[in-house]
């Protein structure tokens, strides 16, 4: 097979860029492509080809490496085009959990709607859309984007609708809600478990399950996880979902309960419903902590990450994330089933056509080819119609630098909705738009207005950590707790 180029936008994100170019190299026939890696940290793209370039050495592999800071150096003749990028870094990310506390809204991860992830949108769409037009202008013709980067429908949305890029949006929410089912099913090998799923990014639900060609229905599904020992307390929202609505979602405890009014709403019911037995599970600001504290664990242990990379590559231990299976279906033709991030366009029958739905597809020499037709049950599109309607407004304002939309768009956030009046929203957004207005450039022309309001604040705040916060980990103490984490499963 001919090479050809892969290229990397936030390969600074070293641990997912190591993944990821793992993956690609247990397939044989893309071996001899060249991963162009590009990131606006220097030091990160050093260490992370550090990491490859070993690899690469390690298995006597034909493959490539560059990395450059020059997006558009990367992005020449790349016939792939990955992004993975976190736009203001854990510095702009923090105030998207720190100041809508200041409101009573108590976020867990924070990146795909609600305040924190509206925001999010804000900075990435802007970064996006260049992103898109470099891939038109200096990329191969027809070039492919696959998109991991949160918030993932409306960065999806902005590079389909006003990118122009042939765009995929991926993200692993489905892969880990069907290991679940097949765990509490008693499932000892994948393959006995079938599924799809349809809905909308973190909100899909598994509308059809089948478990060793039988069909499981919602009472059997209730019972088998409320009889696990570790899901039925690590999951309390998903499985009250699961009870109501019928269908399980795809997304973590922590998650579910931020896109949904119901969960998050009042500080003495959020107990309740979370476990803090892992940040994934809802507590408040547990992505940012986690991240935090991954970003100095990897600087510490890095010398470790290298050692490891010259291990020999493994093919059985080649990860369920979609970008290798989809590279090698559309490059060898064979067949790949998935959940992929794409314009509506009738696929759900009930969901509006110009939404990004994530849903399940095939991938072959032929391109992406979605199953339409599917509709959802009422009470999970009326859930996913909910975050899309805001979703819609978010990309709009982000695109146009409409201030107006995009308090509009904060307002009918379900959870935000459920806690703030219109004023104290108004103001909310003001201080987002002020304190991060370094990476907004849309709003360039309304922060002066925004400081002047603030001048004058008209709605009370107060300093909140949140109903269950927990402090950013020293390096030894993470060591210490994976430690007797690895230990515990090996017994």
């Amino acid at each position: 097979m001919s090479s050809f180029k892969i290229a990397i936008i936030g390969a600074g994100s070293v641990g997912f860029t190591k993944k990821l170019v793992s993956d690609i190299l247990c397939v044989p026939e893309l071996r001899e492509v060249e991963f162009a890696l590009t990131d606006i940290s220097e030091h990160n793209l050093t260490m992370v080809r550090q990491i490859l370039d070993r690899m690469v050495a390690e298995n006597k592999l034909p493959t490539k490496i560059t990395a450059t800071a020059n997006r558009r150096e990367a992005l020449t003749g790349a016939r792939y085009v990955i992004s993975c990028v976190r736009v203001g870094g854990l510095e702009a990310y923090a105030d998207d959990i720190r100041i809508p506390l200041q409101y009573g809204v108590d976020q867990c991860v924070g990146d795909t709607i609600c305040a924190g992830g509206i925001l999010y949108g804000q900075r990435n769409i802007p970064v996006i859309l260049d992103f898109c037009k470099d891939i038109r202008e200096v990329a191969e013709p027809g070039a492919r984007f696959l998109n991991y980067a949160n918030p993932m429908a409306m960065n999806t949305w902005a590079a389909i609708e006003y990118g122009k890029v042939d765009t995929i949006g991926l993200c692993h929410g489905v892969q880990h809600g069907g290991e679940q089912i097949a765990e509490v099913l008693g499932a000892t090998d994948e393959s006995e478990l079938e599924f799809i799923c349809s809905g909308i990014n973190h909100q899909t639900w598994y509308v059809d399950i089948r478990f060793r060609g039988r069909k499981i229905g919602k009472d059997e599904l209730v019972a088998a996880f409320e009889a696990h020992p570790v899901f039925s307390q690590q999951e309390k929202v998903r499985i009250d979902v699961l009870k109501r609505f019928g269908f399980y979602s795809t997304e973590s405890n922590g998650h579910l309960s931020e896109y949904l009014p119901w969960y998050r709403k009042r500080p003495d019911e959020i107990h309740r419903w979370i476990d803090m037995s892992n940040w994934i599970h809802g507590e408040t600001g547990g992505y940012l902590r986690h991240s935090t504290e991954t970003r100095n664990w990897f600087e510490t242990d890095f010398p470790k990450f290298l050692e490891d990379a010259g291990k020999p590559l493994d093919p059985k231990k080649r990860s369920n994330e979609h970008a290798s299976h989809i590279l090698e279906a559309l490059e060898t033709g064979r067949v790949y089933r998935g959940h992929f991030n794409v314009k509506n366009r009738g696929i759900i029958t009930n969901l509006p056509e110009d939404a990004i739905i994530e849903s399940t597809g095939f991938v072959d020499r032929f391109g992406l080819n979605m199953t339409a037709g599917i509709k959802l049950p009422e009470a999970c599109a009326a859930t996913c119609l909910s975050s899309i309607n805001v979703q819609r407004m978010a990309v709009h304002a982000a695109v146009t630098g409409d201030v107006e939309l995009l308090k509009l768009a904060v307002l009918h956030d379900p959870l935000v909705g459920a806690i703030c009046s219109p004023d104290e929203v108004w103001q909310m957004v003001d201080e987002m738009l002020v304190a991060q207005a370094r990476w907004l450039p849309q709003y360039a022309h309304a922060i002066d207005d925004a400081k002047a309001r603030l001048a004058n604040k008209t709605v009370a705040t107060r300093d909140w950590q949140g109903a269950a916060r927990r402090e950013v980990r020293g390096i030894e103490t993470v060591r210490a707790e994976r430690a007797k984490e690895k230990a515990e499963a090996a017994e």
